[in-house]
C-alpha cells in the first residue's frame, strides 16, 4: 500500500485491511501488510496501527510518486500472491476473492475494473475526472495494454514471483506504473483478468490535473521502451533504402527532376501547392480554376492525396511543394514498409529479420521502383497493412463494433490517400480471403458473420465521413465518367518475367520499354529467379494454407493485370482474359490494369519471409544454406538503383521576378505556348515559382470531355490550343488568315488571356510567327522569354 500524507485515512483502511484477513485466517493463511510511506511532511509514520503485529512499515527519504512506493513494497514482499491498493480503500478488501478466484482460474494478473459488467460504484467522481479518465483509458488501450477497460483501478492481484519480475522491471515512478506492469504482463503473453469489483470515491484523492499529462508522457516511455532494437533497426533500414533511392534529388529537391516522372512532378507538386494555397485562405480544397481555366480542375477527381497534401501543408507554404513532395514520398515508403513489416510479423512470422525481408520487396519491388517516379498515391501505402490487419481482427468476432468503426476510419483517410490503390487492395484481398475459406473452411464459417458485421459497420462509418467529397468527385464541377487508357493498358506475360529498368544489375532500359506503357508504369518485372524460388516455396510448403492462399493470390492477381486480351508471346494468339470480366464495370473502367499486378509484391514478399523464417530455423546447414542462397539469389536482381534526374530546367525570370504581374491583370490568365498538357507541363512550375499568383488555361489534370464527359488528361482542346501544340511538335506553322485570327481571338477571349508567353523551346521560331501573325504585331523579349500582351487591341 502506497501512502503520501495519509495520517488521516491509514488508520481505519489498516483497521479495514488486517480485521478482515484475521478473521479469514483460514481462508488467506499467512500474510502481512506492506505500508511504503513515500516521503510523507506529516505524521504518517507515526500512526499507531503502523505497529501491529504483521504490518511492516517501508519508508522512502523523499517523494518520488506512487510508483516508486509500489516497486519499493514490491520488491520487500515475499508472498505467493501480491495484492495492491491504495490507502484510501475505495474498493472493499472483501473484494479480494474474486481476484483470488480469477487467479485460481490460470490467470497471472487480476485487476479490479469500473468498467466491465458486474462493477458497482458507489460514489462517482466529478465528472470532468471521469471523462478524463476514460479518454486516457482509450489511449492507453491503443498503445500499451489493449482489451484492458481500466488500468488505474489501484486494487490489483498478482502472482507473487510475476509481480516482483514486473515491478523490478518497472521505470515509472508516478501513476503510469500500473499501465507500466499490465504492459509488461501483456508483452510477455501471460493472462490478465479484469474482474469488476465494488468501488466508491473517497474525497482527497491525489490525482491533480497535471498528473493525467504525466500519465500520456509516460505512455510515451513506456511505448518507445517497448520497441525492439531489431523493430528499430529494420525501421532505419528502411529509411536509409528510401533515402537511397531518391539519392539523385532528395538532397536538393528544388533544383533535381525526376527524369523519368515525365510531367508527372511538375502534377504533384502543384497539387501540394494548390492544397496549401488552399488550406491557407481557407478555399475549397476539392476544386481550383488555377488550372484548366475556365472550367477548373476537380481535385476529389484526380487524386490530390488530400490525406497527406493537407497535413503537409506548413512544410509546403514554408519550403515549396518541391520539398514537401520529396520529404513526403521518402517517409512514405519507408513509412509504407515499416507497415507491412509490423503485419508480417504480426500474423505471418516472429523472426524479425524473415519479416524484414519480405517487407522490403512488399515496398521496394520492382512496380514500386517505377511507381515512385512522382506517383506518391501508388508507393505512400501505409495505411492498406493496417487495414488488413484490422479486417483479420474482425474476422476473430472478438470486438466486431468496434474494430468495424476502426476499419471504417481507416477506409474514410485511404480514400484521401488514393482510392485506386484501396481498390486494388480490396481485389488482393478478396482473392486472399476466397483461397484461404477454400482450404480452411471451418475458418471461414466462424469468420464470414463477424467480417460481413464489420463490414457493414465499417461502411457506415466511412460513407459520411468521405460521402460528400466522393459525390462531388463524381457528381461535382469538372466530373466525368471514367477515363479511359485504350485497349492495351495489361501487362505482356514477358514482363512478369523480366527485369525493371531501374534493376541495379539486370535492368535494360530497351526491353522494359517495349514491354510497360512508360517508365512510370512497369507494373510487373519480378524477374524469372524469384518466379521460381517462390514456385520452389509453394511446392516446398504446400501443406501450409497460409501459402496455398498467398500462392493463388499471386498468380490470380498475374493473370487479371494481363488486361482483357491476353496475347500469348511469340505468337499471333490473343486470348480473352478474365479482366474482361470487369474492365466495363464502375470503378474498374478507370484502372490500368497493369497495375493490378502489384498485388504480388505484398504476397510474395510474404512467402519469402516464410521461406527465410524456415531456413533459419533449420537444424541442417545444408537446408538453411540453400534456402537462404536461394532467397538472396532471387533478390539480387531486383535491387534498385537511385532514381535517374537531372538539373532541373531553370524557371524564366519573367516570372520569378515578378515581371508577369504587368502583364497579367485581375482576373486573367497567363498563356504559355503551347498551352501546358499533359506531354509539356513546366507551365505549372511556374506557376507554383510565382507562388501561384496566376492562373492557367490548359494543364495537366483529369477532366471531362464532350456531351458524355468522357475523362481525359487535360482541359477539353479548343482550336487554337490544339494548332499551337501541333506547330509545337513539328515545327510546321500553317496558313494564319482571318479565319485563325478569328477563331484566336474567340479563344483568348475564353480563356481570359492577358498575355502569351513563348519560352526558348524546340520549334519556337515556328510558334513565333504563328503568334506573330495571330496578333498581328511581334513579340517582346523580356526576362528570357517572349510576350504578347493581348491588352493592345490584339
Amino acid at each position: 500500500m502506497p501512502a503520501y500524507n495519509e495520517e488521516h485515512r491509514l488508520a481505519p483502511t489498516l483497521d479495514a485491511i488486517t480485521t478482515y484477513l484475521t478473521d479469514h485466517e483460514g481462508r488467506w493463511g499467512t500474510w502481512e501488510v506492506i505500508v511504503v510511506d513515500d516521503g510523507s511532511t506529516d505524521g504518517t509514520r507515526e500512526v499507531p496501527a503502523l505497529n501491529r503485529p504483521r504490518v511492516r512499515l517501508v519508508t522512502s527519504p523523499r517523494n518520488r510518486g506512487k510508483g516508486h512506493a509500489l516497486r519499493l513494497g514490491v520488491a520487500v514482499s515475499r508472498g505467493h500472491r501480491v495484492l495492491t491498493t491504495d490507502a484510501d480503500l475505495s474498493t472493499p478488501i472483501e473484494e479480494l476473492e474474486r481476484l483470488d478466484k480469477a487467479l485460481s482460474e490460470g490467470n497471472t494478473a487480476a485487476i479490479g475494473s469500473r468498467s466491465v459488467p458486474g462493477a458497482d460504484i458507489a460514489h462517482r467522481q466529478h465528472r470532468t475526472r471521469e471523462l478524463l479518465g476514460r479518454a486516457g483509458n482509450l489511449l492507453i488501450r491503443r498503445t500499451a495494454v489493449p482489451g484492458i477497460r481500466d488500468t488505474q483501478c489501484g486494487f490489483k492481484l498478482f502472482e507473487g514471483d510475476r509481480a516482483r519480475e514486473a515491478f523490478g522491471a518497472a521505470r515509472l515512478d508516478g501513476w503510469g506504473i500500473d499501465v507500466e506492469v499490465l504492459h509488461h504482463f501483456h508483452r510477455a503473453g501471460r493472462p490478465i483478468a479484469e474482474v469488476p469489483v465494488r468501488w466508491s470515491h473517497r474525497p482527497g484523492s491525489k490525482v491533480g490535473p497535471l498528473d493525467y499529462l504525466r500519465v500520456l508522457t509516460d505512455l510515451a516511455r513506456i511505448r518507445a521502451r517497448s520497441l525492439r532494437p531489431a523493430d528499430l533497426l529494420a525501421t532505419a533500414l528502411f529509411l536509409l533504402m528510401s533515402v537511397a533511392l531518391y539519392s539523385g534529388r532528395f538532397f536538393a529537391p528544388s533544383h533535381r527532376y525526376l527524369t523519368d516522372s515525365m510531367q508527372d512532378q511538375n502534377q504533384w507538386e502543384w497539387f501540394f501547392a494548390v492544397t496549401a494555397d488552399s488550406v491557407a485562405h481557407l478555399h475549397n480544397p476539392l476544386f481550383t480554376d488555377l488550372q484548366g481555366f475556365p472550367d477548373g480542375v476537380n481535385l476529389m477527381a484526380n487524386t490530390a492525396m488530400l490525406g497527406l497534401s493537407v497535413p503537409f501543408a506548413p512544410i509546403t507554404l514554408l519550403f515549396g511543394p518541391a520539398v514537401s513532395l520529396s520529404v513526403c514520398m521518402a517517409l512514405g515508403i519507408a513509412a509504407t514498409a515499416a507497415a507491412w513489416y509490423r503485419l508480417i510479423v504480426k500474423r505471418v512470422v516472429r523472426r524479425r529479420s524473415a519479416a524484414f525481408v519480405g517487407a522490403s520487396l512488399a515496398a521496394f519491388a520492382p512496380p514500386m521502383v517505377s511507381h515512385a517516379n512522382a506517383h506518391p498515391n501508388f508507393v505512400i501505402l501505409f495505411m492498406i497493412p493496417l487495414i488488413i490487419d484490422r479486417a483479420l481482427r474482425l474476422a476473430t468476432g472478438a470486438r466486431v463494433v468496434r474494430d468495424g468503426i476502426v476499419l471504417g476510419l481507416m477506409a474514410a483517410y485511404q480514400v484521401f490517400l488514393g482510392e485506386e490503390p484501396l481498390l486494388l487492395a480490396s481485389i488482393g484481398t478478396a482473392l486472399f480471403a476466397a483461397a484461404y475459406g477454400a482450404v480452411r473452411r471451418d475458418v471461414a464459417r466462424a469468420a464470414w458473420r463477424p467480417l460481413l458485421k464489420g463490414l457493414l459497420i465499417g461502411s457506415a462509418v466511412c460513407l459520411p465521413l468521405a460521402g460528400y467529397a466522393l459525390y462531388w468527385q463524381f457528381a461535382g464541377p469538372q466530373s466525368y465518367q471514367g477515363i479511359l487508357h485504350g485497349d492495351n493498358a495489361g501487362n505482356s506475360p514477358l514482363s512478369l518475367l523480366a527485369f525493371a529498368e531501374r534493376s541495379l544489375v539486370a535492368g535494360d532500359a530497351q526491353i522494359a520499354g517495349s514491354l510497360s506503357l512508360n517508365p512510370t508504369e512497369q507494373n510487373a518485372f519480378y524477374g524469372w529467379p524469384l518466379v521460381a524460388v517462390a514456385f520452389a516455396i509453394v511446392v516446398r510448403l504446400w501443406d501450409n494454407a497460409l501459402v496455398k492462399a498467398l500462392a493463388f493470390t499471386t498468380v490470380a492477381a498475374a493473370v487479371l493485370s494481363l488486361g482483357p486480351k491476353i496475347r500469348i508471346p511469340l505468337t499471333d494468339i490473343v486470348c480473352p482474359g478474365p479482366w474482361a470480366l470487369l474492365a466495363h464495370k464502375p470503378l474498374f473502367e478507370s484502372v490500368i490494369e497493369g497495375r493490378v499486378a502489384m498485388i504480388c509484391a505484398p504476397a510474395l514478399g510474404m512467402l519469402l519471409a516464410l521461406a527465410v523464417d524456415r531456413a533459419a530455423a533449420s537444424r541442417n546447414p545444408t537446408s538453411q544454406y540453400l534456402g537462404l542462397l536461394g532467397v538472396a539469389l532471387a533478390l539480387l536482381p531486383l535491387i534498385p538503383a537511385p532514381l535517374k534526374s537531372t538539373d532541373r530546367v531553370a524557371v524564366p525570370a519573367f516570372i520569378t521576378e515578378g515581371t508577369w504581374k504587368s502583364y497579367v491583370h485581375e482576373g486573367e490568365t497567363l498563356v504559355p505556348v503551347p498551352l501546358p498538357d499533359p506531354g509539356a507541363a513546366e507551365a505549372l512550375h511556374w506557376q507554383t515559382a510565382a507562388h501561384l499568383g496566376f492562373k492557367l488555361p490548359g494543364g495537366y489534370f483529369n477532366g471531362p470531355w464532350g456531351k458524355d464527359r468522357i475523362g481525359i488528361y487535360g482541359a477539353s482542346p479548343r482550336y487554337t490550343s490544339n494548332m499551337l501544340r501541333d506547330v509545337g511538335y513539328t515545327g510546321v506553322a500553317p496558313v494564319i488568315g482571318k479565319e485563325w485570327r478569328a477563331q484566336a481571338r474567340q479563344d483568348f477571349a475564353y480563356w481570359k488571356a492577358g498575355a502569351l508567353v513563348l519560352a526558348p523551346q524546340p520549334n519556337d521560331g515556328a510558334l513565333r510567327t504563328v503568334l506573330n501573325r495571330l496578333t498581328g504585331r511581334d513579340g517582346k523579349w523580356t526576362g528570357g522569354v517572349w510576350v504578347w500582351d493581348l491588352h493592345r487591341g490584339s
